[in-house]
């Protein structure tokens, strides 16, 4: 039994090894604009729930080119997927994509509502150059601004019942 444990823990470590190379591998990829290598050695992990590795694909796929054809509904799977894990950076993007009607259809109140919580869920982050509050906040207010004060207060719902949820209840 002693045997066993050993072999099962190398083939763990082994294992955690190659992914982590995966995961490095892939990132340089990405980076390099690489985009079809990316997603092959991104996607597996992204669906293991790896929520940056998600939002990178959501990226890949709403921009496209470099080997991977723009496909805005994978795109909002991937960011979907990372902004349920409080994602900020995917919270603002769909916030992006539902002011611009990216790949969805235009909906001030989604937007609005997805803006909101990225805003909300900012953590400062000192990796981070980008102040994401700042950015959220403020295309949430230029949004509010196109809303009847109705609306706003259903965006505004619509966002707790989604972040209450766990992200499960977020209008889609």
């Amino acid at each position: 039994m002693k045997h066993f444990t050993i072999i099962i823990a190398l083939l763990i470590t082994f294992a955690t090894q190659v992914v982590a190379q995966d995961k490095q591998k892939g990132l340089e990829a990405y980076h390099a604009n690489d985009y079809a290598e990316a997603v092959k050695l991104l996607s597996s992990l992204a669906e293991g729930g790896d929520w940056y590795l998600q939002r990178i694909l959501g990226l890949i796929y709403k921009e496209g080119g470099n080997g991977i054809s723009q496909n805005y509904s994978t795109s909002v799977k991937w960011l979907r997927l990372a902004a349920a894990q409080a994602d900020v950076q995917s919270q603002a993007y769909l916030g992006e994509m539902y002011e611009m009607g990216t790949g969805l259809l235009q909906d001030n109140l989604r937007s609005h509502m997805w803006y909101n919580i990225a805003a909300a869920n900012y953590k400062e982050n000192l990796t981070s150059f980008f102040d994401w509050r700042a950015v959220a906040e403020n295309y949430r207010n230029l949004i509010a601004r196109r809303m009847t004060p109705e609306d706003l207060s259903k965006a505004q719902a619509m966002a707790r019942e989604c972040m209450s949820s766990g992200y499960t209840k977020c209008g889609y």
